[in-house]
């Protein structure tokens, strides 16, 4: 392959969300709220955890990083998404791409692993209460949150390191709204035999961590909450589980689908859709499940505002 083809490139165009010039209006205003609410949202839980002394505990402490997670790679999306609604050419950088691509890939990598040491979390408050503070000490948590951000760092470097070997030396076009691993080889023009191999070996092995992470842990708090001779001892034992279960499956599904689904069964204007979805709702979606649910959060939110 030539070097000087392979270098020519300094910018993509993207296809954005839809090509209806005709309705730009609409689709802003929706996303530019659904973001709003997100970055609101987020940002008032990360502030109300660092603010409110009844919720520094470990949990919380988790939940103000799984927050911090989601405002990180929704932010690398959601406004060039906004520019790109209403502007005559969707254009970015190759160093644009590059960072957005590379902020996306570590941060949904580090809430996965997130989501498993939250449950495993979960697992030593219900099954070793007596023991909890010493099991799951400040020292503990500071090097699982420092694994999961490592680990998120180390797979997205991977990724945009064999992404961006690769020539793009024909159409610059993406069809997509953003930087992303399946539309970005589908307009190369070298091989992404490796590159594909990554996807399915590095990102299937975080996966697979995770699930199986989550899936012990759970089996353990069963296990635990089933000797809990109280209904209403069950009842809060589960109880605060609910709200982690139901993110994780909202964000694995999504990825699942999004990443390890046979690539013959859905196209990249589908994945358009699931990448919204991922990119932009559940981020905005997972602060509100966890004040929604939550006693705790709900007290915290009512003294703050009481005091305004």
């Amino acid at each position: 392959m030539d070097e000087g083809i392979c270098s020519s490139l300094d910018k993509f165009i993207f296809s954005g969300i839809t090509n209806n010039h005709d309705m730009k209006v609409a689709p802003f205003t929706t996303f530019l709220l659904v973001y709003l609410v997100n970055l609101l949202a987020n940002l008032g839980m990360i502030i109300l955890i660092r603010v409110d002394s009844q919720l520094h505990i470990l949990m919380y402490f988790f939940l103000s990083h799984l927050s911090f997670c989601d405002l990180c790679y929704s932010t690398a999306i959601g406004p060039k998404m906004l520019v790109d609604l209403l502007a005559e050419e969707k254009s970015i950088s190759m160093v644009g791409c590059v960072l957005q691509f590379f902020t996306l890939c570590a941060f949904v990598d580090s809430e996965c692993l997130l989501l498993a040491v939250m449950a495993y979390d979960r697992y030593q408050a219900i099954s070793n209460p007596l023991l909890y503070t010493a099991n799951m000490s400040n020292r503990v948590c500071f090097m699982l949150m420092a694994g999961v951000y490592l680990v998120g760092t180390v797979d997205a470097l991977i990724h945009s390191t064999l992404v961006f070997r690769l020539c793009f030396c024909g159409s610059n076009e993406i069809n997509h709204f953003f930087c992303d691993v399946p539309p970005l080889l589908s307009i190369s023009c070298s091989g992404t035999e490796v590159n594909e191999l990554a996807v399915f070996t590095v990102g299937g092995f975080i996966e697979i961590s995770t699930i199986s992470g989550l899936l012990v842990s759970y089996c353990y708090i069963i296990s635990a909450v089933l000797k809990i001779h109280s209904s209403e001892g069950r009842f809060k034992a589960f109880s605060t589980c609910a709200s982690h279960l139901t993110a994780v499956a909202i964000f694995q599904g999504t990825l699942l689908f999004m990443y390890f689904w046979p690539s013959s069964s859905c196209s990249l204007d589908q994945d358009k859709v699931t990448s919204l979805f991922y990119t932009l709702v559940i981020p905005m979606l997972n602060p509100l499940i966890y004040s929604l649910r939550n006693k705790d959060v709900k007290e915290a939110l009512e003294k703050m505002k009481n005091k305004m």
